[in-house]
């Protein structure tokens, strides 16, 4: 969500500071803002709404070479100029950043106020620079820890102090937050994306630590102030897929990535000779593989559509049973972990805080928990008991839509794997390979008719409510149609199950509600016509998704976007590519910010 960035070493950071904050800006904000000190006083720019907008009233001569930057996304106040980071203390003395939520900030801040400490803003991060101030006694460091002993929540925090210009103080406690080595200079950021253009160098730092960086060295401590040792990692990433090429949007670019980024995820991992898929990372000896009766699966928005769609495929293919829980209700429940269950925790960042404390939930109470994630050397990466990277390469646009495609086909490679391993014949095994194998070329055959989809939402896109509805394994499809207009087009849209549309959603069709369906000719085909027909008789204006050959269906629709046929399992790789071009054409028709929709972070790292 927020960003941070800070900096030590021999360069001016000003515009260090200013081009880390513009590389996060995909995360999402709504305001930001840098702390430098400059001629031996602490100096603070912040504003409400773009990083220009702050940038341009930077002075021309600011220089230092020590500084902390952020992008604030709002949860305590509004945003504004007041509440935007860095915060200062009452003293003008330190300066903070802060990722997270501190819980306990309306009980410190009654606390300090009874003191005589008068707050300037309504955010609950200015109460750490407070304490700070507080707690100091010539000791900066000192005061940083005594600081953080009072602090309960979440949080990344990196701190300034304009009486020691030679290091900066960092603490993670449920934030991201990874150092960048480079010569004579340090980086700290939320994302390597920030510091990419200048050191590939990295220290992942995990929860409860605590570092002090100066120019050429840094300190990994714990919570009892113990030293840590920790090694400098090379980052092997490609700084030009942060580059929007010939596209107007990233969001449009990384959809026409999916043809690769589907073939990466599986790529090396299947055995055709066999029929059946290898999936390493799982740290599974065919043992554990054959005990496995039941699979959960964690994960919040997009990734849980994901899972939705793996658990009609493991269900169906592998016969195990699965089920789905959103992360942010599942952490808070007292799971009952059945013996020969296994968890999924799904997660495009890996750093999904809700989906993070649901798996270290589980941990505790014995259960194995995989990861799927696209990050490397992501939290959950790290912390789970194994897992699978889905390869997508780096997803700039806050709506995802490759990372989406990349989870499922991951999912399908696990369900392959252990329905091979009960049920699925040979012969069996290697068709659903052979059609794995065709996708990226089918996808491009619809990549290559966007024409025809943009006309069909520039048609509709001045209406305000949108219906998607689909069956089986075609219902999680529907979701992620509703969830990527709304998230980009700011237009009311509903995912349903189709059989339940008689159940009360069927009081919304009218003529101004296009209903779009998704109609794959798998084993609901014929309920999902009678569901067509129900529509149409009130008048709703139908939208279909449907292979080639499907005359019955485009005779029933108003509009329709044609798909290659392919096996069931794999329907949604194709039937999700037009509703996310549909969503996009929609939202530029509408003249949204579609790479950065309002209110929305692209990595949710708070609850």
């Amino acid at each position: 969500m927020c960003g941070i960035v800070g900096y030590i070493g021999e360069k001016n950071c000003v515009n260090i500071l200013v081009e880390g904050l513009k590389r996060l800006e995909y995360r999402g904000y709504d305001s930001s803002g840098i702390a430098v000190i400059y001629r031996n006083s602490l100096k603070i720019f912040k504003k409400a709404g773009k990083i220009i907008q702050m940038e341009s009233s930077l002075p021309d001569n600011l220089n230092s070479k020590i500084g902390i930057a952020h992008t604030r996304w709002a949860t305590h106040g509004e945003a504004n100029d007041i509440n935007a980071h860095p915060h200062l203390s009452q003293n003008n003395k330190f300066s903070i950043v802060h990722n997270g939520i501190i819980e306990n900030y309306s009980v410190l801040k009654k606390k300090l106020e009874a003191e005589g400490y008068k707050f300037k803003t309504q955010t609950d991060s200015e109460v750490i620079a407070y304490l700070i101030e507080k707690n100091y006694k010539d000791d900066f460091e000192e005061a940083f820890y005594k600081a953080l002993e009072k602090l309960e929540g979440a949080y990344g925090i990196v701190a300034l102090c304009e009486d020691n210009p030679d290091f900066l103080m960092v603490a993670r406690k449920g934030s991201p937050l990874i150092l960048g080595v480079g010569n004579d200079e340090m980086f700290v950021a939320s994302d390597v994306s920030a510091f990419l253009g200048h050191t590939k160098q990295v220290v992942y730092l995990d929860d409860y630590e605590i570092t002090k960086i100066e120019k050429n060295n840094f300190k990994i401590k714990d919570f009892r102030l113990s030293d840590i040792a920790r090694d400098v990692k090379l980052l092997d990433l490609d700084t030009s897929a942060s580059d929007k090429g010939d596209y107007s949007h990233f969001m449009l670019k990384e959809i026409f990535e999916q043809p690769e980024s589907i073939k990466r995820a599986f790529a090396g991992r299947l055995i055709e000779n066999f029929g059946t898929a290898k999936l390493g990372g799982l740290n599974l000896t065919p043992q554990d593989l054959f005990q496995i009766e039941r699979v959960g699966i964690y994960a919040c928005g997009t990734s849980y559509h994901a899972g939705l769609v793996g658990s009609y495929i493991l269900e169906e293919l592998a016969r195990i049973s699965a089920y789905v829980e959103i992360s942010s209700e599942a952490r808070y429940k007292n799971p009952l972990i059945e013996k020969g269950t296994i968890f999924f925790a799904i997660s495009q960042s890996g750093e999904t805080a809700d989906t993070l404390f649901a798996m270290r939930e589980a941990q505790r109470k014995g259960a194995k928990v995989l990861g799927i994630c696209n990050v490397v050397v992501s939290t959950i990466a790290r912390e789970s008991n194994g897992g699978v990277y889905v390869h997508s390469g780096p997803e700039i646009a806050v709506a995802s839509t490759k990372a989406f495609t990349s989870q499922i086909t991951v999912l399908f490679l696990y369900a392959l794997l252990m329905g091979r391993m009960r049920d699925v014949s040979l012969q069996t095994g290697k068709k659903l390979i052979n059609e794995l194998k065709m996708l990226p070329e089918k996808i491009q055959t619809i990549l290559n008719s966007v024409d025809k989809i943009d006309e069909i939402a520039v048609k509709y896109s001045k209406l305000n409510n949108y219906l998607f509805l689909g069956r089986g394994i075609s219902y999680p499809v529907a979701l992620e149609g509703a969830l990527k207009l709304k998230e980009i087009s700011y237009r009311h849209s509903e995912g349903i199950a189709a059989g339940e549309i008689k159940h009360g959603p069927i009081a919304l069709v009218d003529e101004e509600t296009p209903v779009i369906f998704i109609v794959p000719q798998d084993n609901t085909y014929d309920k999902t016509i009678s569901n067509i027909e129900e529509v149409k008789a009130r008048k709703g204006k139908i939208i279909s998704v449907c292979f080639e050959n499907d005359q019955k269906v485009k005779a029933l629709s108003d509009d329709y976007i044609e798909i290659p046929e392919t096996n069931s399992f794999l329907s949604p790789l194709l039937t999700v590519i037009p509703l996310q071009l549909f969503a996009y054409y929609t939202a530029r028709a509408l003249g949204c910010d579609i790479d950065k929709p309002r209110n929305l972070a692209k990595s949710v790292t708070v609850e």
